[in-house]
């Protein structure tokens, strides 16, 4: 099976391009501890480049270990009188939160967009959904149900209490900052406890914005941010003592570093890592749907999603009409710069390192002979553009098939059989998220049984919201974000039971 495009998708450039019209809304680029923007301890800072055009946009503190603990100490004190408020209280904050992104979301979507090369649409629904996090967060905060007290030992009443676990550690990712920011926010200040959160070095700039219009309008302390790079803020973050609680959003690696060095003060971590998400299609499925489905679920966010929909596995019988389906439905894309129009779908890799990196995959997958049908290269040009790439043909066990690239990359495999399909689709590392395709009604309630994934779409891939958890298995980490789960996450539960005789 050889299928080629040859009318690719369309490249869009920027009109003005080398320019940024960001400048005026840029936030201040301290560390944000205890209610104010504070200068950074080392001096020294941090490019941050928008990846669309290669220009340094603004440069933010290279923070240190003493950065941080001033930050914690804040986050400490705060804690105290935050912890004691009702949920009442706490999610008529939230709701102010959320009333104050509203209000600004056009600067938001600007600075998300400036610093990361989303499409506007992209940057639009970021904005959206982080709006509604807090909105959610909000009202589940006063929904919180516990284990009904009562008399479980003769003579004695027992009291089940959810507790804040007090100072948590955020780190949060480079592919949705804004939107990954809210998703540890949110439910961890529902639930009664401070923050001292580290965006990624590399696009911490709508981090830093949130807490400028928040300043002054929340109460001090319960919300720091310390920027700098992993090695030395994360780091500090995983080992302070003052710190309950590590949640990140990242990669495996990433992960592992921080459950690593957290284990040593038995403190507790929230991972949410990487994944590489499979798509089973089988032979009944609507073919068209599918490969539409993939378009839009492969290569939103230039297919650096953890949940992107990356990994085709389809029946041998319709491998080749839905694959034309597929190169069909991608020649439609178009790529550009985030101001170039509003029908851009795809913007940059994030940076120059990741653009290498994903260039390197595509190179291998070449050398290994695998079949590229459309796309495969950079775009030449300024901007870390790659162009939104099928590869066909793909044998069981291919690295491609199985390393997370993170770009905008969707891989075809094909299988036999129903159970060789579940044992491939299950034989990744990652357990994130699946999808599965069928108009079965019987394989669509087994399959996802069978699937070691934390979320699994039938007839569907990407579509999240707030009342659901979002959390993998496996190497993808653990703990769950959204719903009323990470709530659970970031509380403790304490019984109390009371002596009647005492």
């Amino acid at each position: 099976m050889t299928i080629t495009q040859t009318e690719k998708f369309t490249v869009k450039r920027s009109a003005a391009e080398g320019t940024s019209n960001v400048a005026a809304v840029l936030p201040p680029t301290g560390h944000f501890i205890n209610g104010s923007f504070v200068p950074g301890s080392s001096g020294q800072t941090i490019d941050v480049v928008d990846p669309t055009t290669e220009v340094v946009i603004a440069s933010v503190q290279a923070g240190t270990a003493d950065d941080v603990d001033a930050a914690v100490a804040a986050a400490v004190v705060a804690q105290k009188s935050w912890g004691a408020t009702t949920p009442k209280e706490r999610a008529d904050v939230l709701n102010l939160v959320a009333t104050i992104i509203e209000e600004n979301r056009a600067v938001f979507e600007a600075l998300e967009s400036a610093n990361t090369g989303k499409p506007q649409a992209v940057s639009e629904d970021d904005v959206s959904s982080t709006i509604d996090t807090f909105r959610f967060m909000a009202g589940a905060s006063r929904t919180l149900t516990s284990m009904a007290g009562g008399d479980y030992a003769t003579d004695h009443t027992s009291v089940i209490l959810r507790e804040p676990v007090g100072v948590v550690g955020v780190i949060t990712p480079w592919n949705y900052p804004l939107l990954m920011a809210a998703w540890k926010i949110a439910p961890i200040l529902a639930a009664g406890n401070s923050i001292v959160i580290k965006p990624s070095e590399q696009t911490p700039l709508t981090t830093l914005k949130l807490v400028e219009v928040l300043a002054g309008r929340i109460p001090d302390g319960i919300l720091n941010v310390v920027t700098g790079r992993g090695r030395t803020v994360g780091q500090r973050l995983s080992d302070h003592p003052d710190i309950a609680l590590v949640a990140l959003t990242g990669s495996v690696v990433s992960g592992q570093a921080v459950a690593e060095t957290a284990a040593k003060s038995v403190k507790r971590v929230h991972l949410e890592l990487g994944g590489k998400a499979p798509v089973v299609v089988f032979p009944d499925a609507d073919l068209r749907a599918a490969a539409a489905g993939v378009r839009n679920a492969g290569f939103w966010n230039a297919g650096q999603d953890c949940g992107a929909a990356c990994r085709v596995l389809v029946h041998e019988s319709v491998a080749e009409e839905f694959t034309q389906h597929l190169v069909q439905e991608v020649g439609t894309l178009v790529l550009g710069a985030p101001d170039a129009g509003d029908d851009v779908e795809i913007g940059p890799m994030i940076s120059l390192p990741h653009f290498e990196r994903v260039k390197e995959a595509l190179a291998e997958a070449r050398a290994a002979g695998l079949e590229i049908a459309i796309g495969g290269s950079a775009v030449e040009g300024t901007g870390y553009f790659i162009e939104p790439t099928v590869i066909t043909n793909v044998p069981a066990g291919a690295p491609i098939a199985t390393h997370e690239i993170f770009g905008p990359v969707v891989t075809v495999e094909t299988f036999a059989s129903t159970e060789e399909a579940v044992i491939r689709a299950n034989e990744s590392p990652y357990g994130l998220s699946a999808s599965v395709w069928t108009r079965d009604s019987s394989l669509s309630l087994r399959i996802p049984k069978q699937l070691d994934f934390g979320t699994v779409w039938v007839n569907a891939h990407l579509v999240l919201a707030c009342e659901v958890p979002w959390g993998g298995f496996k190497g993808s980490g653990y703990g769950r974000d959204l719903s009323l789960y990470a709530l659970d996450d970031y509380s403790r539960t304490k019984h109390v039971m009371i002596n009647h005789g005492a």
